[in-house]
């Protein structure tokens, strides 16, 4: 077995974000395209001499005790494998903004899974590893492979599409966080009068149309009566100035990103989304995992 293993946990972004319906559960019923994206945070995973599973994180503010789905992801792997009387350190390393509707979190949960099912030498396969995910955290399961796929239920149940067309994306987080659970009390309470053309999206992909992707790109958060969403709107309306085919809010924010076909014209719009937003970046989507 090896002493120390490392991944990349990949963020993610929400080329269409659709609410269904609320479940009986308490959860609600999600509808979702969902892209990984080249942004990623490092986990490293160290054998310990001591027993249990600790962390550590370049982010001081990160809890690095049960509160931490990466830490509950190991302990649920140790469990479930019948080794809970491993020793073993995670060592998170984070470039995805926290709070940001990037799924960092789960991002990083799902490495630790793919990370400690090398580590044990456990032979896990996919479909098993995102079993476990689902445990874990609604879009962990996502995070496990990635790529470009339609989620639905509550993020968990995943449907593999063809890989996004090539593009860069730039992505522009404000200052801020938003509270999911605040967000979808506040849905709640509205009815929605628009949803995303999620077949449509699905279509435009297997075409590799970028310019289709584009066009049916929404997320019904957007329409959610909060002061926060006028930052949201100026970011997009800035990124559709630089000649963004398409941009809108991803998952509950705060993140907003715009999808170019020019990696010139990109970086010149996070330049320029620099100088007054603390967090910008040009990332490209990424194909699907191997596990």
């Amino acid at each position: 077995m090896k002493d120390e293993v490392r991944e990349e946990a990949y963020a993610k972004l929400n080329l269409t974000l659709d609410v269904t319906g609320k479940r009986s559960d308490g959860y609600h019923e999600m509808l979702m395209v969902m892209q990984t994206v080249s942004l990623a945070d490092t986990i490293t995973l160290k054998r310990t001499e001591g027993r249990g599973i600790s962390a550590v994180c370049n982010f001081r503010y990160i809890p690095t005790d049960r509160r931490n789905l990466a830490v509950r992801a190991a302990e649920l792997f140790c469990s479930e494998r019948g080794i809970p009387e491993s020793g073993v350190q995670i060592v998170i390393k984070k470039n995805i903004p926290v709070g940001a509707g990037m799924a960092g979190g789960s991002a990083d949960a799902a490495a630790v899974l793919r990370g400690m099912n090398r580590l044990f030498e456990a032979g896990m396969n996919r479909k098993e590893l995102e079993a476990l995910a689902g445990q874990v955290g609604s879009d962990v399961a996502f995070c496990v492979a990635g790529g470009t796929a339609l989620a639905r239920g509550r993020g968990e149940a995943l449907l593999d599409l063809d890989p996004m067309p090539d593009c860069c994306i730039v992505v522009c987080k404000p200052g801020f966080s938003i509270s999911t659970p605040e967000l979808f009390q506040k849905l709640d309470q509205i009815h929605l009068r628009r949803h995303p053309d999620t077949a449509g999206m699905q279509a435009a992909i297997t075409e590799g149309d970028l310019r289709g992707c584009t066009m049916r790109m929404y997320n019904v958060f957007e329409e959610v009566p909060d002061r926060r969403m006028r930052t949201v709107a100026e970011i997009k309306s800035a990124m559709l100035d630089f000649g963004a085919l398409g941009a809108i809010m991803t998952g509950t924010g705060s993140a907003v990103f715009g999808v170019y076909q020019d990696a010139g014209t990109a970086e010149k719009c996070a330049a320029e989304l620099s100088r007054e937003y603390k967090f910008c970046s040009v990332v490209r989507p990424i194909k699907r995992l191997s596990i």
